[in-house]
């Protein structure tokens, strides 16, 4: 079964997509006021399915791994781009009321102004394509620390980050409902 290649990955990752899109749409984060309310720290729906949404696919992900059915693919992590792209995407989710997957998923239900969105998105990722040679040896660059993760830098095991993910999201969560927010 694994590893999965060709038209059966195809197959799989078009459903899993579009199962993406339906549980997002279901969470409410497909909708313009739920992530502006978000940013307005009046509605904290974006912050407890992205939370929840970090914590059961991280811990899958490292279930996965340790059965040996996936390896893992650690990119370079190259902070000084981490950094940068990180800020230039906080400031487009503002501008635009949407992250790349909740715009997607907000155009699959019929949102004309999520479309409009998702064309600065492709006109972003040419540019930062066609600029990619420049980026590589500046941006790049800048703090790479290379291939690793923060269990290497840290020597704590990845579970234990996943567990006090969890411990803070609970708290978070507890807050949030406690004010009805």
């Amino acid at each position: 079964m694994f590893p999965m290649t060709g038209t059966a990955a195809l197959v799989l990752a078009v459903a899993f997509g579009f199962a993406f899109g339906w549980l997002l749409d279901r969470g409410r984060v497909t909708h313009y006021d739920t992530i502006l309310n978000q940013f307005r720290f009046k509605d904290f729906t974006v912050l407890k399915v992205m939370l929840t949404a970090i914590i059961v696919g991280g811990v899958g992900v490292l279930a996965l791994v340790d059965l040996g059915l996936v390896k893992m693919a650690v990119r370079d992590a190259n902070m000084g781009g981490v950094l940068l792209g990180s800020a230039l995407f906080g400031v487009g989710m503002v501008l635009y009321g949407y992250c790349p997957g909740t715009g997607v998923a907000a155009i699959a239900t019929g949102s004309v102004h999520a479309l409009v969105g998702a064309a600065g998105m492709l006109v972003g990722g040419m540019l930062y394509g066609f600029n990619y040679p420049w980026l590589k040896d500046t941006v790049l660059a800048w703090w790479n620390l290379g291939r690793v993760t923060l269990p290497d830098i840290t020597g704590v095991p990845a579970l234990v980050f996943f567990a006090a993910l969890a411990v803070l999201a609970v708290a978070l969560f507890s807050v949030v409902e406690s004010r009805r927010l």
